[in-house]
């Protein structure tokens, strides 16, 4: 199906009854998506047309540069802002942008329609500013509207956070641009004598390459490439005009008059011609060419000396120009291979991605920088590898180049500053446990700390100590961390980043030993990060109440907490806090056996560091195994293999405890007493309540019962016997597969028989196949199982997942399931991957067509 001009007709009345209500203070969020060359822009140009009278259209672009702008389609808009906006937008503050945005955008009855063009370009300041309008544009006058080309967004790609974030809020309306049919072709074609059916077999509908056929007069002559399209038309210019237009498309944005001026000494009427031959736009406040299309032909055409040579003329006007633009700077830099630019300016536009939240951007400055081998003193070095090392651990980058980094870092302090090379090897510390290497952690922190108690330096001998607390908490060290913790606390209470940081630890060893403390503590620990704005120690301090709230399966609180703490890792882009949250959340939906959302969360991590991974393979495996997944135990083979040489109990413990698992569903609980062993030696010593209880249990099942201990847990009850005790507990906390489990260990066959009902709800297939046969000994009436859900087709899809390959079959986006569905996009995202891998195939179409063939869907014609 293409798309008629009517559908675009009721594209702009649907923007236009958004504006309107947006006037009443109902705004909305629109999502326009497509192809490139299908018309988002000018759809979104075409909006002036249907705003009330007094409403107002901003508009602001994301470049196609090489490390974006940061807050570059906010930045557009100065000058069509009030005051307020424009200072906080000068000088780069996300949380002043986000205030007086708000004041901006909130003027009653002045409806505001904010488009952001292109938002799969856009840095991550924006992405956040944009997450933030999402959330509020429903109760503000603002229809918020973003473009974006689906076609070019990776199941990674850093908008798919936002657009999770938009399938939530609610008065989303979402305009995926199709191609034009034939009819609608025609309708374009009525003013040309021209073949309308030759023009739709050369375009296929798409709306720019329609343009360029009608503008040409005969398809026949028009290549079918838009490189081949755009030659033709720069053939018939004179070579002035294309020098011209070479020297502009080398600007990957709207050009400003004030950079026409400067790179077009003949004044705009050299425009011109090109103009007339519908390569460019010319408006008062700027120039464009007519399509990105065309300005990559452009500069894909150019030979590589004269595009480094016409780079070098628009480096030239930025420099000279006051209020230089560090990104746009940095980009033609870069194109130019001017390497003294980058070197002067590569530290500057890496503090002020940094300081607005940009870490990516950042990351890809430093990276630029660091990439020309610069010739610096030892100290200079150190700060930008230190810098790199830094923001790369807050982006998630691959752990063994972050490390790489910062020993590179520690090594250039040597000599040098004790107090900076103390800092350093605390850092170092933690991207060491970080990546897996506890025994460099560990190393790095005690030298830490003796360096800075040679130094005298208390101020930062006070994070040592907490750093080396973390890793006594990290490994179960209850008295070590204590002792360091308190430490810590005495030397740095006046600084609110080591208060929260050694609180944390304290509260961490505290959970571990069941102080009535504990709780109060950490929450503590969080408030004094949050008050004081330290992303990192806010992230960490949710992550370990959260944590601790499943161990005691306080699970409201948990869903309260997480709900605020992935908020709190998007908006900051701290991905590697964010995708520890999200294995959070897996196991949250793990603990409530809703399991259809355990992979879609916790996928996030499987590319994370060690310590994360291995979380993930946890409860990825235990969900699968639950289920009776063919590939289960290979997953949970992997987190036991992961979890060994990190040598501690929060994860050894959870992975010997699903091995344990495994081998009782596989039947034959034994096989698994060497690794549960192992891991019930060490969390003896080192494991929290929860983990102990667990393992004790499972021993019991393996052949070695250990009994409860004494241990309040429902694990601790069960392994005791007492199955009526621990089925409660979880019923009240809401574990509906641990509850299904205690009762099946009743004596009685009433109790299995309700125990059978629930596993068979929930399609639990293996626990329910061992219920089966221990009523059968009973000698009671066995009722007969469904057919769990991944047997019903070949391919072993879940329901959910073999859902989501039928509403594939109709062509449908992941936005488009998301919202017929009611899931975020990730959801889907995850949906899509898995089935994928499930069907064993590589793209959408082969994965229809392989359902289509196995019987899941009806034959495609």
């Amino acid at each position: 199906m293409g798309r008629t001009m009517l559908e675009r007709e009721a594209e702009l009345a649907v923007l236009g009854e958004a504006a309107r209500d947006a006037g009443d203070g109902a705004g909305a969020v629109a999502l326009i998506h497509g192809e490139a060359g299908i018309g988002k822009s000018s759809l979104v140009e075409a909006i002036r047309g249907v705003l009330p009278a007094e409403g107002r259209l901003l508009v602001g672009y994301c470049d196609d540069l090489a490390t974006p702008r940061v807050l570059g389609p906010l930045r557009d808009l100065i000058g069509s802002v009030g005051t307020g906006l424009t200072r906080a937008l000068e000088r780069g503050d996300r949380g002043e942008v986000l205030e007086a945005l708000r004041s901006e955008l909130g003027w009653a009855k002045h409806p505001t329609v904010l488009a952001v063009e292109d938002v799969h370009w856009a840095d991550e300041a924006t992405l956040d500013v944009l997450r933030y309008l999402v959330r509020r544009a429903a109760q503000m006058p603002l229809v918020l509207v973003l473009t974006y080309r689906d076609d070019e967004l990776g199941t990674d790609h850093p908008l798919r956070q936002l657009l999770g974030v938009a399938s939530r809020v609610e008065r989303v309306r979402r305009l995926r641009l199709a191609r034009l049919t034939v009819s609608a072709v025609r309708r374009l074609s009525a003013a040309v004598d021209i073949d309308v059916d030759e023009v739709f077999a050369v375009t296929s509908g798409n709306p720019y390459f329609v343009a360029e056929v009608l503008a040409a007069g005969d398809p026949a002559a028009v290549p079918l490439t838009i490189a081949d399209a755009v030659q033709a038309r720069l053939a018939k210019l004179d070579p002035a005009t294309v020098e011209t237009l070479e020297q502009l498309a080398v600007v990957p944005s709207a050009l400003q008059p004030w950079l026409v001026d400067a790179l077009v000494p003949a004044g705009p009427a050299a425009l011109a011609p090109a103009e007339q031959h519908g390569l460019l736009t010319v408006a008062p406040g700027r120039v464009s060419f007519r399509h990105e299309l065309a300005r990559r032909a452009v500069v894909d055409s150019m030979p590589a000396a004269r595009r480094m040579a016409a780079n070098r003329r628009v480096l030239a006007a930025l420099l000279d120009r006051p209020g230089i633009d560090v990104s746009r700077v940095m980009h033609h830099a870069a194109e130019a291979a001017d390497t003294g630019v980058i070197l002067e300016y590569g530290p500057i536009a890496a503090r002020e991605a940094t300081a607005a939240g940009a870490h990516r951007e950042a990351v890809a400055h430093l990276r630029l920088l660091l990439d020309q081998h610069p010739v610096l003193a030892p100290r200079a070095e150190a700060e930008l590898w230190e810098s790199f090392a830094v923001e790369s651990y807050t982006i998630n980058a691959p752990a063994h180049d972050v490390r790489a980094a910062q020993r590179r870092a520690v090594e250039l302090r040597r000599g040098d500053d004790p107090r900076a090379l103390g800092a350093s090897l605390r850092w170092l510390s933690r991207i060491c446990w970080w990546a897996g290497d506890p025994d460099g952690a560990g190393a790095a922190a005690d030298e830490a700390i003796a360096v800075l108690t040679a130094a005298g330096a208390d101020d930062l001998l006070a994070m040592a100590w907490s750093n080396k607390a973390q890793l006594h908490a990290l490994a179960g060290r209850d008295a070590e961390t204590i002792v360091a913790a308190e430490r810590a606390i005495a030397l740095g209470r006046d600084t609110p980043a080591t208060l929260s940081h050694a609180l944390n630890n304290l509260g961490m060893a505290l959970h571990r030993q069941g102080g009535a403390a504990a709780l109060s503590t950490m929450e503590e620990s969080l408030r004094v990060a949050l008050a004081a704005n330290e992303t990192e120690h806010a992230c960490r301090a949710y992550v370990n109440l959260i944590w601790d709230d499943l161990e005691l399966l306080r699970l409201d609180d948990v869903r309260r907490r997480l709900a605020e703490a992935i908020e709190l890792a998007e908006r900051s882009e701290f991905l590697m806090y964010w995708r520890y949250l999200q294995v959070a959340q897996g196991a949250l939906h793990f603990a409530t056996a809703d399991w259809d959302e355990v992979v879609p969360a916790a996928a996030y991590a499987l590319d994370a560091s060690p310590p994360v991974r291995c979380a993930a393979l946890t409860v990825i495996g235990r969900t699968r195994l639950r289920r009776g997944e063919p590939d289960a135990i290979d997953t949970l083979r992997e987190a036991w293999q992961i979890a060994l040489p990190l040598r501690e109990s929060q994860w050894i413990g959870p992975a010997a405890a699903a091995l344990g698992e495994a081998a009782m569903l596989a039947g034959d609980a034994g096989t698994a007493l060497a690794e549960l062993s192992e891991a019930d030696e060490l969390a003896r010593r080192f494991g929290t309540v929860a983990v102990r209880a667990e393992l004790a249990y499972w021993l019991g099942r393996a052949g070695r019962p250990v009994g409860g201990q004494g241990l309040d847990h429902p694990y601790a009850l069960l392994a005791d016997g007492r199955w009526r005790e621990a089925a409660d507990a979880w019923h009240t906390a809401g574990c509906r597969y641990e509850h299904a489990v205690a009762l099946a260990e009743s004596p009685d066959a009433d109790d299995q028989l309700a125990a059978l009902a629930g596993l068979d709800a929930l399609g639990a297939e293996p626990q329910a196949r061992l219920v089966r046969t221990s009523l059968r000994r009973l000698g009671a009436r066995v009722p007969r199982g469904p057919v769990p859900t991944t047997r019903v087709n070949p391919a072993g899809l879940t329901e959910r997942q073999a859902e989501i390959v039928q509403l594939l079959a109709q062509d449908l986006t992941n936005a488009e399931i998301a919202g017929q569905l009611v899931l975020s996009v990730r959801t889907v995202d995850s949906h899509v991957a898995a089935a994928l891998t499930k069907l064993g195939v590589r793209t959408r179409q082969e994965a229809v067509a392989r359902a289509a063939g196995l019987g899941i869907l009806p034959p495609q014609p």
